[in-house]
């Protein structure tokens, strides 16, 4: 009983609570891409509830393991991040869909593996930032950091663009964070700006593609832009009030491509309006500065790296996703946290989340222990 008084006085209700809501937005929205005069409990909709319920439980439950203890364990992490990233071309294993290679497949279920890894390599980072701070006054230090961050994205870029740019976002975040000196990260820009025509020649024809059709939005002979013109449609005719749950036409007619994923942003501005899509962003705002009074309230540098990672994945993730969906950004696949469809999606968002909740419970276990200390010595 006191360990679960513990847990309730010291969890940020709050942040479960808008976690919650954007939870019961997405199956209720996942359902209207369905609607046909019924709405129907289909079985993605059990998947996205069953995968939220499973969420909630592992956020309680990891509790139990302090976030420092992860600390030395950055070796092994990392081997089984590339292993985890390798699995998908395992003859049998690995299948392609919508493109690329990036699933498994476990039978009953798909696996995107490149979801789980974020979680790995925002703890992998955070250890590294936080025993080499002092390093990040110099160019060389930099290097260094990058080369630790490089195989991963790398790996993750050969198969999945969008993915490969949530990486990069982690690690810049974290690298602003841990102190970088802003003259070495704008030598290191300079250098990656050169180094983009270069690896451009690298990418994938279908990852060219994309940027191609971004930098002629107007040509719908290529790829992806015909789905940003429908779902500029989808979001235009939606109007301030929307057209109203359920009544989607854009969405109705299948003219919004991925509705249940990718461009659940669209289906939201159609029915519930420019009110609908704003609650959305407000709610993401709303999470967003949770998550960074975590920050404070954080005990060690590790913990407070750990934190602007999962600021800086869902802060890209949400802004690119919603962009994408009015053109504003290329069209790359990346998810809306906790919203689109998606079984690893949602269990690694709430993983991300449970490391967040981790670092704010045992940090303010210390804190009070240290205050009882002081009160009581």
């Amino acid at each position: 009983m006191n360990r679960l008084t513990s847990i309730y006085n010291s969890i940020d209700k709050m942040l479960l609570l808008v976690i919650f809501i954007l939870g019961i937005i997405s199956i209720t929205m996942i359902g209207s891409t369905e609607f046909d005069g019924t709405f129907h409990v289909t079985r993605d909709i059990i998947v996205q509830g069953g995968c939220y319920i499973l969420g909630f439980i592992l956020i309680i439950a990891l509790l139990r393991i302090n976030y420092q203890s992860f600390l030395g364990l950055e070796k092994y992490m990392y081997i089984a991040a590339i292993v985890l990233l390798f699995s998908v071309y395992v003859p049998g294993l690995g299948i392609e869909q919508f493109g690329s290679r990036a699933w498994i497949n476990l039978g009953i279920t798909t696996l995107q593996p490149s979801e789980f890894v974020k979680l790995l390599f925002i703890l992998i980072m955070a250890s590294y930032f936080e025993s080499h701070r002092n390093e990040l006054h110099s160019f060389r230090g930099l290097i260094k950091s990058a080369i630790v961050a490089a195989p991963i994205i790398v790996i993750v870029l050969k198969e999945d663009l969008g993915s490969a740019l949530v990486f990069a976002a982690i690690w810049l975040a974290m690298l602003f964070f841990a102190g970088i000196d802003y003259g070495v990260l704008g030598k290191f820009m300079l250098l990656v700006l050169a180094a983009i025509p270069v690896a451009y020649r690298f990418l994938a024809d279908y990852q060219k593609e994309r940027i191609e059709a971004f930098l002629h939005p107007s040509n719908l002979s290529l790829a992806g832009n015909y789905q940003v013109f429908e779902s500029k449609i989808a979001i235009g005719s939606g109007g301030f009030f929307g057209k109203g749950l359920f009544h989607g036409l854009q969405k109705e007619l299948d003219f919004i491509p991925v509705a249940k994923s990718d461009f659940i942003f669209s289906v939201i501005c159609e029915e519930l309006g420019f009110l609908g899509g704003l609650l959305v962003i407000l709610l993401f705002a709303f999470l967003l500065y949770r998550l960074t009074r975590v920050i404070k309230e954080t005990s060690t540098m590790y913990g407070a790296l750990i934190v602007v990672g999962v600021i800086g994945m869902f802060l890209f993730q949400a802004f690119e996703n919603i962009a994408m969906t009015m053109g504003i950004m290329p069209v790359t696949g990346i998810t809306l946290p906790f919203m689109s469809l998606g079984g690893s999606s949602i269990l690694s968002n709430m993983l991300a989340i449970a490391m967040v909740v981790n670092v704010s419970y045992h940090s303010n276990n210390i804190n009070f222990k240290q205050s009882s200390a002081i009160l009581y010595k």
